[in-house]
This record gives structure tokens, sequence and C-alpha cells, in this order.
């Protein structure tokens, strides 16, 4: 519950009232800055726009533009309240807007009542737009507010109030009928209320296939019926024959459908036990539902609840859909928002509530599992795949229906999405995807009794990433499966309980025999491979798996001690590297060694950095390498920073063609305007993309405060140096995460080529 005084300061946090400002996008540093943003060089686009109108698409930020406009006159739960009191929502709004779609958004209150004084006004406002969001203004004005400017404007009109609760609920409408077994033009529908939103749901629902006799509106006067006096144009185009109902439990008495539009009270649970059998109850009144989601649920234990609450399941939300939708408009600059557009918003809303959830998306509402059924009719609002989902829908509809001014393709559209949303980081990350997409290989996961990994496994499998192999107890595995819906998985992929294994007496007497000379006895083998990360190493060893996936709950030490001992390194590298990828929107940086080595000497450090270099060269990558130290270029007669300086003279004496500097202050290895300023002599051509740290303790420290302050995804640790492909997962990393070490792991397992071997190995390292 939100207190009063709780919102009242995060209105005014940081000394900055409101929640929104205007940034410039363009660099304002300079004369010659101010010269080309203002006068003189500011006449260019103007003269350019004035010969071609459509040219303010390409040199001004109105194609990302839209305008929120309210008069205040029917504000959600708090009414006609006036055009400046609703400025907080209109603000708010526009940053839904700009989180959801990176929208950008100027709020506009206007003080005008009179429809066609309002509708002049914001007419008037076209050049500056790309899109028109109208918001909390009062039925029926809204309307014909909304009709006429449709009429009169060529960019896209959109009363959110009425067409977007329509949509959402027209999207958990299908995917209601789809687990009930129902037609939606069987479906017997009651509507309480008779507003904006209440109407335009009607109207959507018939759109969507309802028959519109099978509808039934009730006002706060009782059920709408021909001949009843006092019912306005929009109201009467529901208005059926007089069969005699009166109230609204008259009207549900064997109803499929309620859709609660009006206030909170109204519907009981004897008017739920009316209902047709596996009810389908949208109680969408604000705060306060028609009936509490408690009441409805137990009044029967076959019914179906929405409410707009964010507290209960199914909320029925309007951001998952004027964001997006405004998103696929004002990218194929579309004159409207059409019929066919909505549509394709819904069905696209409904299809993506029917796939698996992501691992983010659960951590974000608590843990508990969301899976397609009664209580996840409909996605949640941050699951991000609604952007890439949605906005291209809705673009295709666009484009198909002739209001498009722009054609694109929709699956590069979404592609483009993604990458938007994901950055830097996604791009790359997808390259790598695509790379194992091509020969998927065989990766074995041994902690396949939790619930994450077999999530991972299941996209893994699904994206054709790589076969996996589960090894565990397989009573285990198959208990964890039954419990987050993927029995089906296990019949999709080997499944390996190492005890019970055929391999298991070989793979110990074949392990004996490789460590019998460092201490190991046969039965500490056979106890060894009861584990199966030690199982899953040894797969790998004897090829019988091309790489290996671990670490999610056991110790850093329990994964890789094992890796270091069956699989170990490969020929010519003395000292084994762990790599971690950050990344990051814009960015991805490879840092070592976080995770192996806690007080490197120079060898180690030049190994370090050639092997890191090798591996990002293979992400198509040019390596940029910082040797990172407390001293810049010498600053510090110290012998941490000579270690450091040491290792460069080394790299470069070895890797002459390689791009290394240091020793360096990290921020100044990040930053190189900064490098430029107070070192230009320095031999970077950017950033440093590859960060190599003096000490175990200096990186595992920057890698985590970039993680959970930087908001940076990390890939790994990879074990680079090994014989075969060990990638280590940090503990508790999303599916996600899993998802993409998996792609890497195959990535390397792929390299014909083992990466360039630097310095000999000692038995000792072992």
């Amino acid at each position: 519950m939100v207190r009063s005084d709780e919102a009242l300061r995060y209105h005014t946090r940081g000394g900055r009232p409101g929640k929104i400002e205007v940034v410039p996008t363009k660099p304002l540093v300079t004369q010659r800055d101010l010269s080309l943003a203002y006068s003189p060089g500011v006449a260019e686009p103007c003269l350019a726009i004035a010969a071609d109108p459509e040219k303010s698409y390409d040199y001004t930020a109105r194609g990302n533009l839209v305008a929120v406009i309210t008069n205040g006159t029917a504000v959600l739960g708090l009414g006609d309240i006036g055009a400046l009191a609703s400025k907080p929502v209109m603000e708010g709004k526009g940053c839904l807007f700009k989180k959801f779609a990176d929208i950008d958004v100027f709020d506009i209150e206007i003080a005008e009542t009179d429809p066609d004084k309002f509708v002049d006004i914001v007419a008037a406002l076209e050049p500056t737009f790309g899109g028109i969001n109208l918001e909390d203004i009062a039925a029926p004005a809204s309307f014909e507010i909304e009709r006429k400017l449709r009429e009169r404007m060529t960019i896209p009109v959109f009363h959110d109030d009425q067409h977007g609760t329509a949509i959402i609920t027209g999207a958990a409408l299908i995917n209601a009928c789809d687990l009930t077994g129902r037609a939606l033009a069987d479906c017997r529908v009651v509507v309480s209320g008779a507003g904006a939103s209440a109407i335009a749901c009607a109207h959507f629902m018939v759109e969507l296939g309802v028959d519109r006799r099978n509808i039934v509106l009730v006002d706060s006067k009782g059920v709408i019926y021909e001949g009843r006096e006092g019912v306005n144009e929009y109201k009467a185009a529901f208005a059926g024959p007089d069969t005699g109902a009166r109230s609204l439990a008259d009207a549900m008495a064997g109803a499929d459908v309620f859709l609660g539009l009006s206030r909170g009270g109204l519907v009981t649970q004897d008017m739920v036990r009316s209902m047709a059998d596996r009810p389908i109850v949208f109680a969408l009144a604000n705060p306060d539902p028609e009936i509490p989601y408690a009441d409805a649920m137990a009044a029967r234990d076959d019914v179906i609840v929405a409410t707009g609450r964010s507290d209960h399941p199914n909320q029925v939300n309007n951001v998952l859909g004027f964001p997006y939708i405004f998103r696929g408009a004002l990218d194929v600059r579309a004159t409207q928002i059409n019929e066919a557009m909505k549509i394709a918003c819904a069905k696209a809303l409904a299809a993506l509530a029917r796939e698996n959830v992501e691992d983010t998306v659960i951590d974000a509402y608590g843990g508990q599992p969301l899976q397609y059924g009664p209580l996840y009719l409909i996605p949640k609002p941050f699951d991000p795949r609604v952007l890439w989902w949605v906005a291209p829908a809705v673009a295709r509809a666009a484009v198909e229906s002739g209001v498009a001014r722009l054609t694109i393709d929709p699956d590069e559209y979404a592609e483009r999405l993604r990458r938007k949303h994901g950055g830097v980081g996604y791009a790359v990350m997808r390259n790598v995807v695509e790379s194992a997409r091509e020969q998927p290989k065989r990766i074995a996961f041994p902690e396949a009794s939790n619930p994450k990994v077999l999530r991972a496994c299941e996209r893994v499998l699904e994206e054709g990433i790589a076969v996996p192999i589960l090894l565990g107890r397989a009573e285990d595995i198959d208990r964890t499966a039954s419990d987050v819906g993927l029995t089906e998985l296990l019949g999709r992929v080997e499944v390996i309980d190492p005890v019970r294994s055929p391999r298991y007496d070989d793979y110990c007497e074949r392990l004996y025999q490789r460590r019998q000379r460092k201490g190991m006895t046969l039965p500490a083998a056979q106890a060894m491979l009861r584990r199966s990360n030690a199982f899953g190493c040894m797969m790998v060893a004897e090829g019988d798996a091309d790489g290996i996936v671990s670490g999610l709950k056991l110790s850093y030490r329990d994964t890789i001690r094992p890796a270091l001992q069956i699989i170990g390194p490969q020929p010519g590298v003395r000292r084994i590297t762990g790599m971690y990828m950050m990344v990051m929107k814009d960015r991805v940086k490879f840092i070592a060694d976080a995770t192996i080595n806690i007080d490197p000497d120079v060898d180690t450090l030049v190994e370090s950095a050639l092997l890191v270099a090798d591996a990002v060269r293979s992400f198509g990558i040019t390596p940029r390498v910082a040797l990172v130290s407390f001293s810049n270029f010498g600053s510090h007669p110290h012998p941490r920073a000579q270690k450091v300086r040491d290792a460069l003279a080394a790299i470069r004496e070895r890797r002459p063609e390689l791009e290394v500097e240091g020793e360096m202050q990290a921020d100044f290895a990040v930053d190189k305007a900064m490098l430029d300023e107070l070192y230009p002599f320095h031999e970077l051509s950017g950033d440093a993309n590859v960060l190599i740290f003096p000490s175990l303790e200096a990186a595992n420290a920057s890698y985590k405060l970039l993680a959970k302050l930087g908001g940076a995804t990390a890939v790994g640790p990879v074990l680079l140096g090994m014989a075969k492909p060990v990638t280590v997962l940090a503990r508790e990393m999303s599916v996600e995460a899993i998802v993409n070490a998996t792609a890497y792991t195959v990535k390397r397992a792929q390299e014909a080529e083992p990466l360039t071997p630097h310095l000999a190995l000692k038995d000792s390292d072992l």
C-alpha cells in the first residue's frame, strides 16, 4: 500500500519537482555545436522540411514524439479534477512510454471542456507530434473528440482509456476462451458499466468475434434494452431485445463472461455462482473490483478471474498495450491506429502468454512460477518480450491495412527492437548464439535437478544451440521437471545418473590410471565420479560430451577442481585463466583473472592477456588490452606496478601486432578521451575492451561491482587454456545468462584449433 507522504516525497525527490525532463540528443559543448543546433545551421533542415514535409521525420524528433493530452474531466479513480491537477498523471504516462518503448512524450493539459474547442486546439498541434494519446476525458465527449480528431489529423490518435483497456481485455478473453473450450462467437457476455472503457471493450469484443446480440450492457440504472428511455446513441448500440432482465444479477444468470468497468462491490458470490460452467470474471473497477478477487475465487472452483490490480494474477494493465502500439505505429509512420492494428496487438499478447516465461520475469514477480493457465492469461508488464512481439505485429497490420507510409520486414524489425533493447551486449551474444546454432554440440549439465538449469536446457534445445545432457539422480530430475512443468523435456534429452551409467566403472578405471601417480586410489576415483560435476568432466575428457556448464549451486572450488584434475590444460599452457564477459547495454568488457590466479607473476599476466585476447578475437571483436594498475605509466615506482610494466614489455615482444597498453588506472583504460588528454602517447585506438588485473581481488571486486551497481550481466567465468571447453556458472545466475554461457561453450567447442600455447605446464600447477 502506497502512503500519501511517500507518494508526495517521490514527486519532489532530488530537489527537482515532477518526474520528467528534456535532454538534448546532440552535443552542445562548443560554439560550433551552437551554430549547428540553432542559428545559422538550423535554417537548413527548416528549408528541407518546407520543401518536403516528410523530412520532418528525418530532421526533428517528431517521429518519436507523442502528445499525452487531457482536460482532466475523468481522471482514473479521481474523477473531474481539472486539467492542472491531472498533470502528475500525464507525466506518469509519459514515463511509461519512455520506460517500455523508448518513446518521448510532451504532456499537455488543456483547460477546455467544450469538445469542439478542445478538438481545434489539439488538431492545431499536429506539426509537433508523431501521434496523439488522449487520456482521462469524460464520456460521451471522449467519443466525439476522438472521432473528430481522427477525421482531421493524419497522425495516429488513440484514446487509451477506451481502446487500451479493450485490447488488453481482449487478449485475456482470447486465452480464457481457449482454456475453457469456448468459441468467441458463442460467448454470452455481461458488461457492467457504460462509460468510454466499457463501450469500447464491447465494440472490441465484437471485432474479435463475439456476437453483438450476445452482449448485455448494464449501466447504473440497470440493463440497457430496446425501448428503454434516456439511452444515448453509444449505449443504444448494445440495446438488445427486452427479455425482462432488469438488474445486473438478472443479466449474469447463465452468462459465460462478466466484464466489469463500473465500481466496487456490485457483484456477489451468488451472482458468480449463477453463471455458466467455467465462468470468466473480469472485475476491472479500480481500486476496488466489482467483486474482490478472493471472494470470486472462493465462490466456485472453476472460475477464471482477472482484475485491474497488480496484487492479483491476471492484471489487465494498459501498459501492455499503448507503448508498443505507438512504437509500431510510429516506426511505419502510420496515419492512424485502426481496428486491424488493435486486433494484432491483442492476438500478439495472447500468443506471448502461451510461451515459456523467462526467468528474469519470474524473478521480478517474486519467483513464483508463471505458466499459461487460469492464473496467467496475459503477459506481465515487465516482460521485455512484449516490445518485440507486439510492435512488429502492429506495424505489420498497419502496412497490410494500408495506413503505413513506410513498409518493413516484421522479422527484421523485431530483431532490431531486440538489439535496441539489449544494446551492444545483446548484439554480441546474438552472434554467439547464431554461431552455436550452425553446429550444436553436446553439453553436459551436472546440476540438472535445478529448475533454472532445466528451463535453460529447454531454451537451449528450442533454439537449437546445443544438445543438453542432464546429469544427476533421475528421481530428483523427474521431480523438478514435474514441479516446473517440463516433464516433456526429459523425453527429448539424454538423462544420465552417474552411478547407474554403464560407463561408470570404465570412467573410474580411466581416472584412476590418470591420477594414480598423483595420490589417487581407485576407491577415491569411484567416490569422485559419483558426483555429477566430476562425471560430467570425465564425459568431456573422454569425448562423450563436447563441453560442460556447471557451478550454479556448487562452490567455485568444487566446480573447477575436477575440471583441472580430469580435463586439464591444453598442451603448452602454464596457467589456466578465468575470463568474465561483462555484457552491458552499450558495451562489452572482458575481465581476467577474477577466479583462479591470486597473485599472478609476470608470466601469468602475460599468458592471461594473450589467452583472453585470443578468446575475444573469436567473437569477431578486435581486442584492445589494458593492463590495470594503481599507477599510470610509471607514476608510482612500486614493485606491483613494475610487475605490470614488465608484463607489457613481454606481451609486446611476443605479440607486436596486439593493441595493448599499461600500466594504467581502470578509469583511464575505459575512457579514451581522458587518456588522450593526459597521456596522448598511448597506443590504444579506442576504449580498452580487455582488462587484465594485477591480482585476483582487484578483478573479482571489479566484475562484481559492474554486475551489482552497473547492471552488467556476467557470462562466465570461462576457463581459458583448458583442453576442452569448461564454463563455470556464477551463483544464482539467470536462465538467460545460463543460455548465453551454453552458447559460448558451444562456440568454444566448435573452434577447430586450440588457443595458442604460450608457456610450459608444471605438475605443481594442478
